[in-house]
């Protein structure tokens, strides 16, 4: 079997490797090697981990044996409530990072991005089960609202004394095939932290205290992601002459409405502007799993899948863009603490605050989104992309130096951008080299 031009060896012994995860790095990649397929070079590569000590590789998580590097760009001419900023973007897809520079730069005409947000409020959940009379028990576990919240915040003085902490309490019964169980939300703000352990550690607390006022036995106790009280939002208006004419505008529009109308195109839509919130996000530490699942879930919470943006034309026939989304993120703990790169990339962008970080990053999801959908109703995603993308398959193609772009330039003339076109092209100008 063939993948990315390589043979695909079977591995030579068991997945089962006992005290694997008590070895050091090092130890780990030469027993991979040894039941791989790895060469020399290739392990090489992955224990070069780069800014990333490999010992705090090592301690971030599990069975480390090095590092893997995603290109960090910087998407620039970004005005957010009249604060210019440089927004670090880690990823590894051609035209991004070009696409939402564009649409900013655009968005500056008309004074930039307006944002604004919630608290920065995340939701604990404790399932309890086992119990005779939920609608009863879920009265009582409003009824004491004071005395569970009490509870929570013994839980994390630090938080409460820089004004976060638990501050609410909601309970409902949900119908399942087990039968009923109530669901008690604890609604904590957590400040410049994104919140997962803060609130957890909460939800644990107070699980005892629920049993006892309930009569039932509690399972889960685990935040959630769909972060419907954490919301951060944008506003840009982009100029008719700078999208190039209102036939542009309404080729936007369009765009939208046919994603708003079929899941299908939603879900691409949506992807285009988690482009821009992930490659934000990862660059500087945050959960991007969090965030993917957050906005996706929110996405549906009409039962219907429907895009996090809306697109729409004002009186001068100018495009007016909107976004709001759950955006989780923190600059507390994590990742983000820890490693290097992120610690960087957190001081170019200057954000004093985790409600600041979301801002920018919600801003930066409707500059993405419309790139992808001004290159969608101009002359097609693949025009621009390709001319990015066809780089990459010269390089994979075995060109170096000036051939790769003398590679690439044809395959986008020819509309041929293909790994066995790039082959052919390279083959034809070794042979012309060879004759001069």
């Amino acid at each position: 079997m063939k993948c990315a031009g390589n043979q695909v060896a079977t591995m030579k012994g068991s997945s089962e490797l006992r005290g694997f995860y008590k070895q050091p790095p090092e130890e780990r990649l030469r027993i991979v090697r040894k039941l791989t397929s790895l060469t020399k070079d290739e392990a090489s590569a992955i224990s070069t981990v780069g800014s990333l000590e490999i010992d705090r590789a090592n301690r971030m998580i599990e069975n480390v044996i090095g590092g893997i590097t995603i290109p960090l760009g910087i998407a620039t001419n970004f005005l957010i409530n009249g604060r210019d900023y440089l927004v670090p973007m880690a990823i590894e897809e051609p035209s991004v990072v070009a696409a939402a520079s564009n649409a900013a730069k655009m968005a500056r005409m008309k004074g930039g991005f307006s944002t604004s947000s919630t608290q920065p409020v995340m939701i604990g959940q404790i399932q309890t089960v086992d119990i005779k009379d939920p609608y009863a028990a879920r009265i009582k576990i409003l009824s004491s609202k004071t005395e569970i919240l009490d509870k929570a915040n013994q839980q994390d003085p630090m938080l409460v004394s820089v004004g976060g902490g638990a501050k609410d309490l909601d309970a409902k019964v949900i119908q399942t095939p087990s039968g009923s169980m109530v669901i008690t939300e604890l609604h904590v703000d957590c400040r410049d932290a994104m919140g997962a352990n803060a609130v957890n550690t909460m939800a644990e607390a107070v699980a005892p205290l629920i049993e006892k006022i309930s009569g039932g036995r509690v399972l889960l106790r685990i935040i959630s992601n769909l972060a419907t009280r954490r919301l951060a939002r944008a506003v840009a208006i982009f100029s008719k002459e700078s999208l190039e004419g209102e036939e542009v505008v309404d080729g936007v529009i369009r765009a939208y409405q046919f994603a708003a109308s079929d899941p299908f195109r939603c879900a691409t839509h949506n992807k285009g502007i988690m482009n821009g919130v992930i490659a934000a996000a990862l660059a500087m530490g945050q959960d991007t799993r969090a965030l993917e699942s957050g906005a996706h879930s929110y996405a549906s919470r009409t039962g219907t899948y429907l895009p996090l943006t809306t697109w729409e034309k004002n009186r001068n026939g100018d495009l007016v863009g909107s976004i709001e989304m759950p955006m989780a993120v923190g600059l507390i703990g994590g990742a983000t603490a820890v490693h290097p790169v992120a610690k960087a990339a957190v001081k170019i962008l200057g954000v004093k605050s985790a409600t600041e970080l979301e801002e920018v990053m919600v801003a930066l999801g409707l500059a993405q989104n419309l790139g992808a959908l001004r290159a969608l109703a101009v002359e097609g995603i693949q025009r621009g992309h390709m001319k990015l993308h066809a780089r990459n398959v010269a390089v994979t193609a075995g060109a170096s130096g000036d051939l790769i772009d003398i590679v690439a330039q044809k395959m986008v003339e020819e509309r041929k951008v293909r790994l066995d076109r790039a082959k052919e092209i390279l083959q034809k100008a070794g042979k012309r080299n060879k004759r001069y």
